[in-house]
Order: C-alpha cells, then sequence, then structure tokens
C-alpha cells in the first residue's frame, strides 16, 4: 500500500472495520477474530489512537507474530500482512467459516471497538449466518400426548403420503420433525390445530383496505391454522377480494382473475416457508386499489444477495421446506421468485416490484384497477348470479351436493367421489367460498372438527335458476 492510501485511512479514523494499535501484537487476536465474525477489516499497527503516525520496527518478526496468532484461530483466519513506510498493515478479508474464536471465545466488531459476544450473542449470530435452523430446534410447547391427537396425525399423515398403518412416531422421527424424543418446530407448525399456541407470531394477518392507503380498514381475517392450510387460506382470501373477469369461450363462461392465482400461492407458500419465526411479527396480506402486498418478516438468509433472487434458492427453514415439498405445497427446483415472474408473464399480467430490508421481505403485484372495497366480494357475487353459466361444472356438482343440508368437507368430498383433497380444495371447495356461493356453518373457525358447508343464498337462487332453466 502506498503512503497516500495508507494517509487515506488513517484519515478516516477507527471504526467498523479499521483499528489503529501503537505497537505490538496484545490483544491481536480478538481483533482479527472480531473482524473475521463481521465483514472484514485492516488493523494498522504503529498508529496511536487519536491516528499519529508513530512506527513500529521488526516488521519480520511482527509479521511471523500475526500469522502465528492468526493461524491459532478456531478456525484457522486468513490474513495478509504488508508493510507501508514503518507501518504494518494486517487485513483480514471477509471470510467464510464464521463463527471465529480465540482463545475459546467469541468476538464482534461493534462500532470501532471489539467486544466478546454473550451467548445470547453467540446464539443470534449462529441464527443469523444459517449455521442454526429455528424449525429444527425443539418446540417445547409440543406435547407429544395431548397435540399429537388421531385427528391431527390423520390430517397430516394424508397430506404428506405417509402409509396408512405407519406408527406415528416412527414416522416423525423418520421425517426428523421429531428428534430426541421431542417435537421441532417445524413438526409443530405443520401438525397445529393453532399455530400460535407453538409459536406466537407464526400467524398469518390479511386486511383489505379502501384506496390505495392504510388509513381505512373495509376487511380483515386472521389466520392461525397449521402452515400448509394456511397457504389455502390465504390465497382463497386475496382471490375473494381482487377484481374477477368473465370470459366467453365457446358459450361457456370462465373466470379468470386480475392477478394470476399460481403467482399468488407461490408468494404465500414463500412468505410462509421462508419467513424469520423468531420475529415477533406475522406475515402480512395487504390488498389495496393498485397493489397487492405479501409481506414477511425476515430478511434474504444467509448466503443470498438480492443478486441471487430468481437464481438461486437458500432456503431459512430447510426442515420445513422439505416437508412441505413432500406434500407438494412448495417446488425445490428453481427458484419462487423465479416462477412467480414465469407466471406473471405468461398471464399478461405486471411483474411484481421485490423490496428486501434487513428484517423484511416485500413482494407486491400491481393490480390492473377496477373498483375495490369493502362490498367488491358482494359485487362480484351478484355478477355470478346475474350470468349463472360462468359457474364451473365443478362448483354445480358441489352446490347440488350441498342442496340437501350442510355437509362436512370430508363428506362433501366422499359424496363427489373424489380422493384427492387437494383437488377438491382448488377446483370446488376454494372457488364456491370465493364467489359466495356456500358458506361455513363455524366461520370463526374453518379448522374446526364441526365445521359443515352449506349453501349460501346466492348458491340457492342459482340452483332455482337452474332449475327453472330445466323446467
Amino acid at each position: 500500500m502506498n503512503k497516500a492510501a495508507l494517509m487515506d485511512i488513517v484519515a478516516l479514523g477507527e471504526g467498523f472495520t479499521t483499528e489503529f494499535k501503537r505497537a505490538g501484537t496484545s490483544n491481536l487476536g480478538r481483533e482479527i477474530c472480531a473482524f473475521a465474525n463481521a465483514t472484514g477489516g485492516v488493523i494498522l499497527i504503529g498508529v496511536s489512537d487519536n491516528g499519529q503516525i508513530v512506527g513500529v520496527e521488526n516488521h519480520n518478526r511482527l509479521k511471523s507474530e500475526v500469522q502465528a496468532i492468526a493461524r491459532s484461530a478456531d478456525p484457522p483466519i486468513a490474513v495478509d500482512v504488508e508493510s507501508s513506510g514503518n507501518v504494518l498493515l494486517v487485513t483480514v478479508p471477509s471470510q467464510h467459516s464464521k463463527p471465529y474464536s480465540f482463545g475459546g471465545k467469541f468476538f464482534m466488531r461493534e462500532g470501532a471497538s471489539s467486544q466478546q459476544m454473550s451467548r445470547v450473542e453467540i446464539r443470534e449470530f449462529f441464527f443469523k449466518e444459517g449455521l442454526i435452523h429455528f424449525d429444527e430446534t425443539p418446540c417445547n410447547r409440543f406435547s407429544l400426548k395431548d397435540d399429537l391427537t388421531d385427528d391431527v396425525w390423520t390430517r397430516f399423515r394424508k397430506r404428506a403420503k405417509i402409509p396408512i398403518g405407519m406408527d406415528a412416531r416412527a414416522a416423525l422421527e423418520n421425517l426428523h420433525l421429531i428428534k430426541d424424543g421431542q417435537m421441532t418446530h417445524a413438526g409443530a407448525w405443520l401438525l397445529a390445530g393453532n399455530i400460535r399456541k407453538f409459536t406466537t407470531s407464526a400467524d398469518a394477518a390479511c386486511a383489505l383496505f379502501m384506496g390505495t392507503d392504510k388509513v381505512r380498514i373495509l376487511d380483515r381475517r386472521g389466520f392461525d391454522h397449521d402452515v400448509y392450510s394456511m397457504i389455502d387460506e390465504v390465497v382463497v382470501y386475496i382471490l375473494s377480494k381482487i377484481n374477477i373477469e368473465y370470459i366467453i369461450k365457446h358459450v361457456k363462461r370462465e373466470e379468470r382473475p386480475e392477478l394470476p392465482e399460481e403467482a399468488l400461492r407461490e408468494a404465500v407458500v414463500n412468505a410462509l416457508a421462508h419467513r424469520d419465526y423468531r420475529s415477533t411479527a406475522n406475515v402480512q396480506v395487504y390488498i389495496f386499489k393498485d397493489r397487492v402486498e405479501i409481506v414477511s418478516p425476515g430478511g434474504l438468509p444467509a448466503g443470498m444477495t438480492e443478486a441471487d433472487l430468481g437464481i438461486k434458492s437458500i432456503p431459512r427453514n430447510p426442515l420445513l421446506f422439505g416437508i412441505l415439498f413432500r406434500m407438494e405445497a412448495v417446488e425445490h427446483i428453481g427458484s419462487g421468485i423465479k416462477r412467480i415472474r414465469s407466471f406473471c408473464r405468461e398471464y399478461g399480467a405486471a411483474e411484481p416490484h421485490i423490496v428486501v430490508s434487513e428484517h423484511w421481505f416485500t413482494v407486491t403485484f400491481p393490480r390492473t384497477g377496477g373498483k375495490v372495497g369493502n362490498g367488491q366480494a358482494e359485487s362480484k357475487a351478484q355478477v355470478t348470479g346475474e350470468v349463472a353459466g360462468e359457474v364451473t361444472g365443478e362448483v354445480r356438482h358441489l352446490l347440488n351436493i350441498l342442496a340437501n343440508g350442510p355437509l362436512s368437507r370430508i363428506d362433501a368430498q366422499a359424496a363427489l367421489g373424489l380422493k384427492g383433497q387437494a383437488n377438491f380444495r382448488e377446483r370446488y371447495l376454494g372457488p364456491a367460498l370465493a364467489a359466495n356461493l356456500i358458506e361455513m356453518t363455524v366461520p370463526d373457525k374453518p379448522q374446526s372438527r364441526n365445521q359443515r358447508y352449506r349453501l349460501a343464498a346466492l348458491g340457492r337462487r342459482i340452483l332455482d335458476q337452474q332449475q327453472k332453466d330445466r323446467s
């Protein structure tokens, strides 16, 4: 380094990436360790704390001592040592094997000083660097005796494609959802009746606003069931609040949401699967007149930058992500962001805007316009009633099944002769609920074991009109 470059560093003074040492190697190990655990930095030996260059002698001996100190860290730290006049510069590049310790202690750079990390800070550091995954840690609030009921297991077993008759605990242990006799957080989130029982902020909050700001809330819903169920529930909510276009094809009318359902679903999946579950914030969905925002707590996971979006994917919660993949709720191949953009392009919709900060990840879908407000769901229902021809055959079958009285999801699915729950929800139940053709008997608890589905007033009118058309 030439003298001019050295003087520039000295002129800036000590800071997050610069440390001055008057002489010798005392406490040099902690400084090197702290820089290695941060973003790197440079230590100038031969410069006093006030920035005066005093210089040091015996550079060759000092270089050997510095290298020996760096190698004694755990793991060893690579440093570059060079002379600039009578000042010795020790450069600590950005490291890739964090965390580093020296003398059995961990140090972190804070402002212009190096501090020993506390136990809490060490734990937080491990999480931040992706060395510990929260979804794999034990969930002490989950009781295998009380919370792993037959109903909970049956629901999960079907979704995860586990053979009938397989022992529940053995299966969950083989899937690594139970470790050392304790349910992991990933397991608790996938088996939950109420996810907030196990992680207070793991729910999803949705809100519909008038206009383009948050001044007036027109509708609000919260979802706090298991992660798999919340994905469906949030997507159905969004679809029920955005505009629908009716297209005539071969004398048949089809519904076309203003935003592609596949892209919305992928964004919701990403928000729930990749969020930071240690955050005290929940996943939030905001529906405005001009946009839909899906906000997830936690920035990018360790090892990812904004330049990587759409190119590679690193799951923050690999265990949770792996089971959702088994349930066919997520894709392993390719990036979720890449898929979202692709879905929007193919649909002819504007690509979403993505904003990443240290603590938040936001995907914003621009809307195509149209009236949005508290009466949106009602006006959509009125259109459906006026033009009954666009109701799909699948939904009509469901309406006919419910004409004789309320049925549970299992009974309605069986009456239709369907085996796949996902197919039933996506093609029958979801569209019928979104169009206000049917309603829940226990609307405040969508996952209640007493939940039944019955015809809504609009659904009854459609069946009456259908009967008149036949006569």
